[in-house]
């Protein structure tokens, strides 16, 4: 499709491997022509969005009661139906014994579920401390860490308490979790939207292609990123996904 009035729509899309359905097919798209997609860090994706820097993009969750209004255009999300293996809380000592957390500054919606499981679920009385590059260094003793996305492909199995934090909210709730969705903060064209969602499908639908096209084998090995991917990540936003979702956000409002 050509983009209204020539002005292509502004999208941010996360750049970690569990974005690479989306990435792949989109950027095989017609739909291509009328879109200018940016890859940031989901933290970015949020600024992008909240201050209207873009039309569309990936965002955490956590972000959306901070939008005086806002729209999810897709049928997809990432998401995790239990442990997702890229959200953890890594600790030298159980949860009990923890006195500091860091954390990561890259998403808000792990930062956000971290606090959301320490006060309804966990009731651990630790202390958050914000994060600056290299805290993954910096796990040890009675301090721990949140740490998210590809950066903890290389820590798992690292040390001798890790938390999944997908898992965690599973245990609390029952229920998946949603960590972004799509969202725009401003109507958009019923025909872009029926197109870009049909894309994010195909590049569902189309996982092994994908993954034979744009691995990245610095991070994960074929073999893992296929389990990474189409075990651990889950993309359809679902029925339970939404009650997930609307139910984080109300635990986001009782926050103290």
């Amino acid at each position: 499709m050509q983009p209204v009035n020539n002005k292509k729509i502004k999208i941010s899309i996360v750049n970690y491997t569990n974005t690479l359905p989306f990435k792949w097919a989109l950027k095989r798209s017609d739909i291509m022509a009328s879109i200018d997609l940016q890859e940031d860090i989901p933290s970015i994706c949020a600024q992008k969005l909240k201050y209207k820097q873009v039309d569309l993009a990936l965002v955490p969750v956590a972000l959306l009661p901070e939008l005086d209004r806002y729209f999810i255009v897709s049928d997809y999300c990432i998401g995790a139906r239990g442990k997702v293996d890229s959200v953890k809380l890594y600790s030298e000592v159980p949860l009990n014994e923890i006195e500091r957390v860091v954390l990561d500054y890259q998403s808000k919606s792990s930062i956000t579920l971290t606090k959301v499981l320490k006060q309804f679920y966990w009731k651990s009385n630790f202390q958050f401390v914000d994060a600056k590059p290299g805290f993954e260094n910096e796990i040890q003793g009675t301090q721990a860490a949140v740490v998210i996305g590809d950066r903890t492909f290389k820590l798992n199995g690292s040390f001798k308490y890790e938390y999944d934090l997908a898992e965690e909210w599973q245990k609390f709730t029952g229920l998946p979790f949603v960590f972004a969705a799509w969202v725009s903060t401003e109507t958009l064209d019923e025909t872009f939207v029926r197109d870009f969602n049909a894309v994010l499908k195909h590049g569902v639908e189309h996982l092994s292609e994908a993954i034979d096209d744009d691995l990245n084998p610095a991070l994960l090995d074929k073999a893992a990123t296929t389990v990474y991917l189409a075990k651990r990540i889950s993309y359809p936003l679902d029925a339970d996904k939404i009650s997930a979702l609307k139910l984080f956000i109300d635990y986001i409002k009782q926050l103290a």
